[in-house]
């Protein structure tokens, strides 16, 4: 099985940059961030930087996410 190479955008490399996430997984569209402890405030923390910086990115999370600590960002 040969895995293809995912390319991160330019925008969504600025924000694994600031952001920082301890882990994440890249997909073909993003990232989601693993491992958050306090979700409300990551959250708010990840679109403010988004809002901050004017990247095309977006936050995406849900009830399947929250249960294992964790959001998507992706690529709009």
């Amino acid at each position: 099985m040969e895995k293809t190479q995912v390319k991160i955008s330019s925008d969504l490399q600025k924000f694994i940059d600031k952001f920082e996430p301890n882990k994440f997984k890249v997909m073909a569209r993003g990232i989601e961030v693993r491992g958050i402890n306090d979700m409300h405030r990551n959250l708010r923390q990840a679109k403010d930087l988004i809002e901050r910086l004017e990247l095309n990115l977006m936050v995406h999370h849900n009830a399947d996410m929250l249960s294992y600590g964790a959001f998507e960002v992706n690529t709009l």
